[in-house]
């Protein structure tokens, strides 16, 4: 019996992926050499947090108070049939602190941020923009790359903290409608059920998920192939792959941190 051989080829998905792989991996090892070394492009780092952050605050805040209002509205009944509404502040800020407000703000960010960078550098490449900068005695590697990068891994934890709070807030107004709650008592409640490292944990993964978004739309955008076509395909690979890889992380980082609670 003849045993087939299998080989790989140009045309081969798993040799294509783990070239892939190799290729983001050394990606990301440029960026950590490139950070650390001069120019820093500061005013880069600045814009690109502007855009990043505060273009994205209208969106991050009616999605964080409907997240309140619908989770809190979902949650009444199956307490109420307890006698236990008094402990839905305590459940509220439970899942929006530990969960909801970094990964529904990654999975906002990894389709407006991420597609915005994938489509902007790829358009550069394919309109021979970023060889230009290269002819120019510019490094569009640090301008481009790590001034983005570095913006979405700042940006994230701040957009997670400021959506946990709008969210709580969206919260505390579907309570007070029906429980009559004050304030004072809701927060006390609510903050009371919160542990040093429910926020911790919160603020790493919003760095983790920050840190995956800009790498993933950088890489995409920047190797983008020639042609319209290419600039679309890296905006939408950008936004698939880092929704892809932001549940990945998600699941991994509350398996490390649900070992470190019962330890």
């Amino acid at each position: 019996m003849k045993i087939k051989e299998y080989k790989f080829s140009s045309d081969n998905a798993v040799y294509n992926f783990f070239i892939n792989v190799y290729n983001v991996c050394q990606f990301i090892i440029r960026f950590f050499k490139e950070v650390f070394l001069p120019p820093y492009e500061f005013k880069e780092v600045i814009k690109q947090c502007y855009d990043v952050g505060y273009r994205s605050l209208a969106l991050v805040s009616l999605t964080g108070f409907i997240t309140g209002i619908v989770f809190t509205k979902q949650s009444r009944p199956s307490l109420a049939e307890f006698g236990a509404t008094s402990w839905l502040p305590g459940l509220i800020s439970i899942a929006i602190i530990r969960a909801l407000a970094p990964l529904i703000t990654a999975l906002i960010s990894a389709g407006k941020v991420g597609s915005n960078i994938g489509a902007e550098l790829g358009s550069m490449k394919v309109t021979e923009q970023i060889d230009a900068m290269e002819v120019s005695a510019t490094n569009p590697f640090k301008f481009l790359v790590v001034s983005r990068i570095i913006a979405t891994t700042t940006m994230m934890p701040i957009l997670a903290l400021y959506m946990g709070f709008i969210g709580l807030f969206g919260s505390y107004l579907n309570v007070l409608s029906n429980e009559n709650t004050s304030m004072a008592a809701f927060f006390e409640h609510g903050f009371g059920s919160i542990s040093f490292l429910d926020i911790f944990s919160s603020l790493i993964k919003s760095i983790v998920f920050g840190f995956t978004i800009g790498v993933a739309g950088c890489y995409q955008g920047y190797h983008a192939e020639k042609g319209t076509h290419g600039v679309g395909k890296a905006a939408n690979a950008a936004v698939v792959i880092s929704m892809f890889m932001v549940f990945i992380e998600e699941i991994i980082i509350v398996q490390i941190v649900n070992a470190i609670r019962a330890a």
